[in-house]
């Protein structure tokens, strides 16, 4: 009995001593990983690069294992620069304005909303009435932000890119005359100028749309003006018919729209876009 007695009481203190061993491992190991913890944490806040690097590391690896799991490369931030808001989030005048503009356009309810919103947050700053911007807007490019004309005018607003090249310096460049609401924020400040100058509405449009208040335009400012005044009664909350424009955008490298743009077989010094660079 005191053999067994011996051997059981030596197996308890062999097992007592394992135990006490594998918990000092444990707790050691965890003060281990979280002294690093706090090392590695007090280098990220004391170098910024080094978080950064790390960031992009795991963003990178994170985007390697989405692309394996799905076939596509993720971009979490995607929508956060997408041109869009939601109608119903607008002020009612606005939110009727969007969606009327959607549905007589063809364009999605979203991207509308965040031109209407800007518009008129703009208009306000440059004293403007936002649905003339608008009217400019559908008339010019039909809401369609990559339009381009034979002459050079660019974006939602066909601001001529090459004259106006410095008022995108702030928006990082040339390239932003694509981005619909850069293009759109050039757009006014050139309108307003070119309104300033000419002492009128239509004169203004005469002149942003290159032609002297003297001379023809093609019927641009009557379907600016046109335009503006349904936009201005839907404002209102009246109901204005819907006439579905064409399907093929107003501008067009090989279709361009007479109200917009001049023919470039007969170009005339003052119906061209380029002959108002001294009010654009």
């Amino acid at each position: 009995m005191s053999a067994s007695k011996n051997l059981s009481h030596s197996l308890r203190r062999i097992s007592a001593t394992v135990a006490k061993g594998f918990f000092d491992i444990t707790h050691n190991s965890i003060a281990l990983i979280g002294l690093a913890v706090l090392f590695v944490a007090i280098a990220l806040f004391a170098r910024p690069e080094l978080r950064q690097i790390g960031e992009i590391k795991l963003f990178g690896w994170l985007q390697e294992r989405q692309f394996v799991i799905t076939g596509l490369v993720s971009d979490p931030i995607a929508s956060e620069r997408a041109t869009a808001a939601d109608p119903h989030d607008l002020p009612k005048q606005q939110a009727k304005v969007a969606l009327w503009l959607s549905k007589k356009y063809r364009v999605a309810p979203e991207p509308i909303s965040a031109l209407v919103s800007e518009a008129y947050e703009v208009g306000a700053r440059a004293d403007l009435d936002p649905t003339l911007i608008l009217a400019v807007m559908a008339i010019e490019s039909r809401f369609n932000p990559f339009a381009q004309s034979p002459v050079g005018a660019q974006g939602l607003m066909q601001v001529m890119t090459r004259i106006h090249s410095d008022k995108y310096q702030s928006f990082g460049g040339k390239f932003a005359a694509f981005d619909p609401l850069a293009n759109l924020r050039v757009g006014v400040k050139v309108l307003q100028d070119c309104i300033r100058v000419a002492g009128s509405v239509e004169g203004g449009l005469r002149s942003y749309v290159g032609a002297s208040s003297s001379e023809e335009d093609g019927g641009y400012t009557a379907k600016v003006m046109a335009e503006y005044g349904r936009l201005q009664q839907v404002a209102l909350g009246r109901t204005v018919p819907i006439t579905t424009p064409p399907s093929s955008p107003a501008i067009s490298p090989t279709e361009p729209e007479e109200a917009t743009t001049v023919d470039s077989t007969e170009p005339t010094p003052t119906t061209d876009k380029t002959a108002t660079v001294a009010l654009k």
